[in-house]
């Protein structure tokens, strides 16, 4: 994991602030750390070196330095994204995965959380709209907190960053203590603190001229994802060319796979087509009374 930090606003930032709450989340990024500082903004992150161990280093910007972005996370898409993204000229300076973001806000502005797969939480600055980007995961796998006061907002990965900024934000909220007391559990965008709160899944926010907006980017849909039969489905998943990864989707070869229905019935499956691999698979099953 890493953790990213930062505040925006009208008032001056200086690096100490920022690094004061980087230094509150180090235990999420032990590698590496950065920080971005310009006026009355400051980005920062602890990096937990994964993709790119060299050249990985954040804040990231984009070729002209107007686009800079601090991320947590994982974009399991981003070779595609980094293969389409070249292809339509953008030059990129490492192999990251975090670069991707800067690229494609440049395609696509806020629409970019739309083409992401993976779990994230970022903070993307516009330079040159002034402009601050906050969005995370679709299920909420990455964390990210705020708050918002005096016409500034503050952001970061945990709480205590925020703590470590403000210690006047931990006072309790009693809204969240009753929601965890009833259903031991606390509702985004609530936190334990009153003036805390989290950016609820697939969700993103955009802070300009002084004033925040969020919005919901993804729904979770419950209705039928395929349109064909079962002896349909085990045909296309016998294909050997997809069953090497190169068609299925990562999400479909898991929901087979991942316990249930067709993986009960058909293990084999799971497998793959090509016994000399030595691929196993195993059953359990529970009797009933």
């Amino acid at each position: 994991m890493c953790g990213i930090a930062g505040k925006v606003g009208t008032a001056p930032v200086n690096e100490p602030e920022i690094l004061r709450m980087c230094d509150a989340i180090a235990h999420r990024g032990p590698d590496d750390w950065g920080t971005f500082v310009e006026g009355s903004t400051g980005l920062g992150m602890r990096r937990l070196s994964i993709v790119d161990l060299a050249g990985g280093h954040q804040p990231i910007a984009n070729e002209d330095g107007s686009v800079v972005v601090v991320f947590n996370g994982e974009l399991y898409n981003y070779p595609s994204l980094y293969q389409e993204l070249v292809a339509k000229g953008h030059r990129f300076s490492t192999r990251t995965d975090t670069e991707v973001l800067v690229h494609l806000y440049e395609e696509h502005g806020e629409g970019l959380v739309a083409r992401l797969r993976g779990m994230f939480a970022f903070a993307l600055w516009d330079r040159s709209r002034r402009r601050l980007l906050l969005a995370r995961d679709h299920f909420g796998q990455k964390p990210l907190f705020y708050t918002e006061s005096g016409g500034r907002l503050t952001f970061a990965s945990e709480i205590k960053a925020l703590l470590a900024d403000d210690p006047s934000l931990a006072e309790l909220s009693p809204r969240a203590l009753d929601q965890y007391l009833t259903m031991r559990f606390v509702h985004p965008p609530e936190t334990f603190f009153a003036r805390v709160r989290q950016l609820p899944a697939a969700h993103f926010m955009v802070w300009e001229n002084n004033r925040s907006r969020i919005e919901r980017y993804w729904n979770l849909e419950y209705g039928p994802k395929w349109s064909y039969s079962e002896a349909e489905t085990l045909a296309r998943l016998r294909a050997p060319h997809l069953l090497d990864g190169h068609s299925v989707p990562r999400s479909e070869r898991a929901a087979v796979c991942g316990g249930g229905g067709l993986a009960v019935r058909h293990p084999s499956l799971c497998r793959g087509s090509h016994p000399q691999r030595g691929g196993r698979s195993a059953e359990a099953g529970f009797g009933t009374r």
